[in-house]
């Protein structure tokens, strides 16, 4: 004690501390802390007076005051709180270097000790010093999400997880590995040979300007009465098939005058039969299915000059040998084949349609007659791969198939329609065309 009745501490000789609990030591008639008591409060009021952020939890030790009389102390993270969530682990990191000593949450009076500290003596701070916020500290931030806002992220990224996971490509050939008819050792290579040959099977889309006796709605006609012709003969699909491609093909390299139109057909015909089917109509039949207007010479000499001028060149991909595949990558029914066939019949009629490859008419018209059955744009993964053409691709042909299909029961040209409003075909022509493909065009 100095001559001031004043106890110095011996950890902090600049510190001061009065001798009496009840009001301060006595001095000239009045109090010590009276002479101070307009700009000085005890602790413990202050702490209930002042108005901040609060404390940042699991940062800061809840606990007495420590030797030394420091305002707070900052202590490691205290494992009796709360759990912190591991998404602001570093943010806390981070705040524990840089934000300056908080201030603790009042206490609890349980007794007067609350305001003295261990010897009994009051504590006394500056109210203006300690109401000065620091310049540097942080705003507070919340710790914890809550168990909504934790769910909500689970569930976005449950959905960006399904969003990301692509369309699997089946394996259309496994279910045939012990059939020996379906080759399925030998089916990639087939198919990769025939996309590269189907070019040279093709003609130019504009042959019909070396004609200067026939034109493109001769041929149409031509067309439309031998898919009537073929259906009553009860052929093959390939014959048919291959029968137009052979005109076309001869067609485009030889001038044929209207009245030899018909033979060409019949004699086209007759090939494909010869190279397709068993049971093979005779040429007494052929004659008399054009009304005699042909000799049975006549027939054969027509036969040689076309063999003679395709070099005997009959094996040629035809669409139908697309779409048989085609359709097994779609995992079709029967209302899809019915319905595929169809369409591919209404563009063989068509001259303008010759601009597109065999392929690309077949799995246009698998495509048209998915969209027309199911109502939506569809087009697999599988069906993708395995043609080897996109939806983009396949739009423009399309969409010129849905139109043919609207004008089908229409006009004088309504072989293949006839043909196919049968019980025969399920009556598959009277489906409602895909209306919304022409209007995605449009």
């Amino acid at each position: 004690m100095n001559k001031m009745g004043i106890i110095s501490d011996e950890n902090n000789p600049n510190i001061t501390k009065p001798t009496s609990i009840q009001g301060g030591l006595q001095m000239g008639g009045s109090k010590f802390g009276q002479g101070i008591k307009n700009n000085r409060r005890a602790l413990g009021v202050i702490s209930h007076n002042v108005v901040g952020p609060e404390a940042y939890p699991c940062l800061v030790n809840k606990r007495g005051f420590s030797e030394n009389h420091a305002v707070c102390e900052k202590n490691e993270l205290d494992p009796v709180h709360r759990p912190i969530t591991r998404k602001f682990a570093a943010q806390i990191a981070c705040n524990q270097q840089h934000c300056p000593e908080a201030v603790h949450e009042p206490k609890k009076p349980k007794t007067s000790v609350s305001d003295t500290n261990e010897f009994g003596d009051c504590i006394f701070i500056d109210v203006e010093e300690f109401n000065k916020a620091p310049t540097d500290q942080p705003e507070p931030m919340f710790l914890e999400e809550s168990e909504e806002s934790i769910n909500e992220v689970d569930q976005m990224e449950e959905i960006e997880m399904e969003d990301i996971v692509e369309e699997p490509i089946v394996d259309i050939d496994s279910w045939d590995a012990k059939n020996p008819l379906a080759v399925v050792e030998y089916v990639e290579d087939l198919f990769s040979y025939y996309r590269k040959m189907e070019s040279f099977s093709c003609v130019s889309p504009e042959y019909m300007t070396q004609q200067f006796d026939i034109n493109e709605k001769m041929r149409a006609i031509l067309i439309d009465w031998l898919i009537e012709v073929h259906d009553k003969f009860d052929l093959m699909s390939e014959t048919l098939f291959l029968s137009i491609n052979l005109i076309d093909r001869f067609l485009s390299q030889q001038q044929v005058v209207r009245k030899k139109l018909q033979l060409v057909g019949l004699v086209a015909m007759l090939l494909a039969c010869k190279y397709e089917e068993v049971s093979v109509p005779v040429v007494g039949d052929l004659i008399l299915i054009s009304d005699k207007a042909y000799t049975r010479k006549e027939v054969l000499e027509m036969e040689s000059l076309m063999l003679n001028t395709l070099q005997f060149n009959m094996s040629v991909p035809t669409p139908y040998v697309f779409i048989q595949r085609f359709l097994k990558a779609a995992q079709s029914d029967k209302e899809l084949q019915l319905l595929s066939f169809f369409l591919i019949e209404l563009s063989l009629v068509e001259y303008e349609m010759l601009k597109f490859t065999p392929s690309l008419l077949a799995a246009a018209a698998i495509y048209a007659a998915q969209c027309t059955i199911y109502g939506f744009k569809q087009w697999s993964k599988t069906c993708q791969w395995h043609s080897g053409y996109s939806e983009d691709q396949l739009l423009e042909c399309a969409t010129l198939m849905i139109g043919f299909h609207q004008k089908a029961a229409t006009g004088k040209l309504t072989g293949v329609h006839r043909k196919y409003c049968t019980s025969k075909f399920g009556y598959i022509s009277k489906s409602e065309p895909a209306q919304f493909l022409l209007e995605t065009k449009l």
